[in-house]
């Protein structure tokens, strides 16, 4: 089971999917020649800009994407997955890791012309599901009014 929304990946670095900034300090390559110690202070500066240069580019790219996404559409997204998961849930009567393969994209529910056709690509989507599933997909369809649809970042050449 999954649900799909074009930006996914993009929601959950948004949304805090993880703790940080993240700093990783390698040690340089033991070469031949020079003094231990004299050579490890030289280093250290180095590679402590390195790190920053890191952490400034990772700042950046995450930048991006907050202004590419609207932290608040990326907020009401990964809400309405959760709710999705948890009614699938119930209307298949079973844990999330024992539900049927069930994919409902937001995206393609948006680019549908009206809720008619919105509404038949739900029941489709739905149809080996034995229980009633009319209150969900009106439920669903009453969300994701007024939703945008998420592009894909688009990658610029540097």
């Amino acid at each position: 089971m999954s649900v799909a929304t074009g930006g996914s990946e993009a929601a959950a670095a948004a949304a805090g999917g993880g703790g940080g900034n993240r700093v990783f300090f390698q040690s340089p390559p033991r070469g031949g020649g020079g003094g231990s110690s004299g050579g490890a202070s030289r280093e250290d500066p180095v590679s402590a800009a390195a790190a920053v240069v890191q952490v400034q580019q990772r700042r950046h790219q995450q930048g991006k994407v907050t202004v590419k996404y609207d932290r608040k559409e990326l907020r009401k997204r990964l809400v309405l997955e959760e709710w999705i998961v948890e009614q699938l849930g119930q209307l298949y009567g079973c844990e999330e890791e024992e539900m049927p393969d069930v994919e409902i994209d937001i995206d393609d529910l948006l680019d549908a012309a009206n809720e008619e056709e919105r509404a038949l690509k739900l029941q489709e989507t739905l149809v080996d599901c034995y229980k009633p599933t009319e209150e969900f997909i009106k439920e669903l369809l009453t969300r994701i009014r007024g939703m945008r649809k998420l592009s894909p970042p688009q990658k610029k050449s540097i």
